[in-house]
């Protein structure tokens, strides 16, 4: 089979611009109406020179021949509008600038508005501020009160004794062999383990009437002990109690070392303070001090 001419509607021979040169022009092309020059074309184009741009082709406006701009009904958008947004000209953003203006106007009417009450101010205020720096407040006072002056007063010391300087019968007598003793001297009282021994102290300035605790230091050889309280006369239900609380060995006196303490209740003034051996008692015990303490405490 022997290849044949194909005619003018192959690719290499549908030139669109074939109107513009001879050959092209031999062969029939003509300038596009429409389209190219040539059949079968797919392409459009126009003569150089014939398209004006920013209109639409006329085909375009015969297929919208029905639209119309919105400018040209009733209430559409004005045409310089439309020019703004949809032209060829530079974009443009939000108008910034109206937005500017708005908000420097509501800080300056808040800042006049401050600006007046500041100076304004209210009457009665003034008057209570120049109150207030020129006389006391409720709560102060040019003078204290008499609660607060009695608060603040400090408590007078209770007193407190070495027993050596105790009214001391029935055998009683003053030592200080045994090392360990806080009074002063290091004298204490023994010869206590005697029926009817006893000390007695005569304490003076009790601030008024109420409870009190009694304090006493002693030492025991390593065993326990008790006597008999008596106050303003009349016998405690209540033992003084002179454990070993020191743990001392039996016998040993200066490891028995230690205090115990008594609930009572005293009058305001000169009260009258007993300590005895009495039947029943276990008194082996020497005494070094005693001394008392406001209300019923343990320590």
């Amino acid at each position: 089979m022997t290849a044949g001419n194909s005619g003018a509607s192959t690719p290499e021979d549908d030139d669109p611009f074939g109107y513009l040169y001879a050959d092209g022009q031999a062969k029939g092309a003509q300038p596009p109406s429409g389209g190219y020059g040539y059949p079968h074309s797919v392409n459009r184009v126009r003569t150089v020179g014939q398209r004006q741009y920013g209109q639409p082709p006329a085909a375009a406006q015969q297929q919208n021949a029905h639209y119309a701009a919105p400018e040209t009904y009733p209430g559409g958008a004005p045409a310089a509008r439309q020019q703004h947004q949809g032209g060829a000209g530079r974009g443009r953003g939000p108008n910034t600038r109206g937005l500017l203006i708005g908000a420097v106007a509501v800080v300056a009417a808040v800042v006049t508005g401050i600006g007046i009450a500041m100076i304004s101010g209210d009457p009665e205020d003034k008057d209570e501020n120049k109150a207030g720096g020129t006389t006391p407040t409720v709560t102060q006072s040019a003078e204290p009160t008499p609660s607060t002056s009695t608060s603040a007063a400090p408590q007078k010391e209770l007193p407190k004794i070495d027993a050596k300087a105790l009214l001391l019968e029935n055998g009683v007598t003053t030592a200080s062999d045994v090392p360990g003793a806080k009074a002063d001297g290091g004298v204490y009282v023994t010869n206590f383990n005697n029926l009817g021994a006893s000390v007695t102290w005569n304490v003076n300035g009790i601030p008024e009437d109420g409870k009190y605790t009694l304090f006493i230091t002693y030492g025991v050889p390593g065993k326990d002990g008790t006597a008999t309280l008596t106050v303003n006369g009349k016998p405690s239900t209540t033992l003084v109690k002179l454990k070993n609380w020191a743990g001392a060995p039996e016998g040993d006196y200066e490891k028995g070392w230690t205090k115990t303490y008594n609930y009572i209740q005293l009058n305001k003034g000169t009260n009258t303070i007993k300590i005895s051996c009495e039947a029943g008692n276990q008194c082996d015990a020497n005494f070094d001090q005693l001394w008392l303490a406001k209300g019923w405490v343990g320590s």
